[in-house]
């Protein structure tokens, strides 16, 4: 039952001042009709040379900052401010419970509590279990919480751990891949929810998220665990392979996890494959050129509420842009080979974004992993509106495209709506 948001929030601001109870607390998503200055914060107390500490961990769209803040006034002051932002969600972790908080469009609160028991959300930082389930780390120095701990089986079926649960040292970066995506994946769940623009899944209508180009399916068999398991959502996942391998061999994965009810796998033509349900959710991850833009094409005719695509190879617009007269004064920027393809893979996700915009998404490009880890780690996200396009997103994207002599896979795919 919804309850004043302000009298929730007063409840939970008790639990974040007391050192002696809070284990880990997460703010994330927005509020209808507001953005918070952050993407997701973690709070959490750490024991410091200098004595206990409040430790906050901001996330914007590249990078963590962490500030440590001392009991008593500086404290209160600073769980205050991030009361004050319109977060849309809160989990809350104590030594005997779990509190989620969420905000509805009404902004009222919507407050579930449940006994706390080890699972995901409150295992080691290494994955592993707390040996102590009423004592929070307190330990400064310690390493990164793991949205999938290395020993979670859907690691060891996909290949990324061995037999005993270690990430494979050549796999490493897709171990890391894989914890990027997540935190992508997570607060834009979160984001579509609190504005209403992704409904909220239960049991008997799972939220449907279908991975267009899935392959071996690495990233969609983390998703679904991550979804699921970590964040309690009821999900029935489908993952589209042009190739019978992927499926077959997906397929036998999904048996192996006991998830072949909830996932599933079908080969077939990103643009054509039978999908039997509209999805809430597409993924589109590392499908090669214009692939990516059959994929965001096919989002766009489901009117998918939340798109994820991470592009992969830009050969398309690379190739128009070898065949079509640089326009002055930016010969610069094609005159070498590898600044003109790397020039394509900019202009490529500008234009998708700019057409996305132009149908009704609002998108966000952000870098979801860091370039050492994969070249392709550009993400586009996007969320469905509905709203008609301002005269002036129209006006760019025609600029841009005329400027450069470039005609766009996704335009194509989506000429009729465009018109």
């Amino acid at each position: 039952m919804a309850e004043p948001l302000l009298r929730a929030l007063a409840r939970m601001r008790g639990l974040l001042l007391d050192d002696a109870v809070l284990v880990r607390a997460v703010a994330s998503g927005r509020q209808k009709g507001r953005q918070p200055g952050w993407r997701r914060v973690e709070l959490r107390y750490v024991d410091l040379k200098a004595g206990r500490r409040l430790q906050l961990t901001a996330y914007d769209d590249t990078q963590a900052h962490t500030s440590n803040h001392e009991p008593g006034e500086p404290a209160r002051d600073a769980v205050e401010a991030l009361l004050d932002e319109p977060f849309g969600n809160w989990h809350v972790e104590t030594t005997t419970e779990t509190y989620q908080l969420r905000v509805t469009k009404k902004l009222e609160a919507m407050v579930h509590t449940t006994p706390r028991s080890r699972t995901a959300s409150s295992a080691g930082d290494d994955g592993s279990p707390d040996t102590d389930d009423a004592a929070p780390a307190r330990a400064h120095d310690r390493r990164k919480p793991r949205l999938l701990p290395e020993d979670h089986p859907v690691l060891r079926a996909v290949g990324i751990a061995d037999a005993d649960g270690r990430v494979k040292p050549s796999r490493q970066a897709k171990y890391r891949q894989v914890e990027e995506f997540l935190r992508s994946l997570g607060p834009a769940v979160d984001d579509a929810m609190a504005s209403g623009r992704l409904r909220t899944p239960t049991a008997g209508e799972p939220l449907r998220v279908v991975d267009l180009g899935c392959g071996n399916a690495y990233l969609t068999f983390a998703a679904h665990a991550y979804l699921s398991e970590v964040r309690g959502l009821p999900v029935h996942l489908v993952g589209v392979d042009v190739k019978a391998q992927s499926r077959e061999h997906n397929s036998a994965v999904a048996e192996e996890l006991g998830i072949a009810g909830t996932a599933t796998f079908v080969q077939g033509d990103i643009a054509t494959a039978v999908v039997h349900e509209r999805p809430d959710v597409v993924l589109a991850l590392h499908a090669c050129d214009t692939a990516t833009d059959d994929a965001l094409a096919r989002a766009v005719e489901w009117q998918a509420p939340l798109v994820l695509a991470a592009p992969c190879c830009h050969h398309d617009v690379a190739a128009q842009l070898r065949r079509t007269p640089t326009p002055p004064p930016y010969s610069m920027l094609t005159r070498h080979g590898i600044l003109r393809e790397r020039f394509a893979d900019t202009l490529t996700d500008a234009v998708r974004a700019g057409v996305l915009r132009l149908v009704g998404y609002r998108v966000d490009v952000i870098e979801f992993v860091e370039s050492k880890h994969t070249p392709r780690n550009t993400l586009l996200r996007a969320v469905r509106t509905g709203a008609p396009p301002s005269d002036k997103a129209r006006a760019e994207y025609d600029d841009l495209t005329r400027t450069w002599g470039v005609h766009p896979a996704l335009a194509e795919r989506l000429h009729d709506r465009l018109v």
